[in-house]
């Protein structure tokens, strides 16, 4: 039995691990065609939601690593992220 592709739930609470999954999922089901139709098209609009939201961490995750910053003594400093 497929599994619905068109979850329901709140993408912006979900983990990036847990969205990347489902949009994995979606892709897979959608290149092997195992939807219909009217399906695949709720799928696409949920994928790209899933998309959205993992990108939105990742440039969150991105910010925070950015912050963390080595002196020339070697330290550990944190300073604000540059933008761009």
């Amino acid at each position: 039995m497929v599994q619905d592709p068109t979850m329901t739930g709140d993408v912006s609470a979900m983990s990036f691990e847990d969205a990347l999954r489902e949009l994995e999922t979606i892709v897979q089901q959608l290149e092997r065609g195992q939807i219909k139709l009217d399906e695949a098209i709720g799928a696409y609009e949920r994928g790209t939601l899933l998309k959205r939201h993992c990108e939105a961490k990742l440039a969150e995750a991105r910010m925070k690593v950015e912050k963390i910053v080595l002196s020339p003594d070697g330290a550990v400093n944190v300073e604000p992220a540059k933008i761009g």
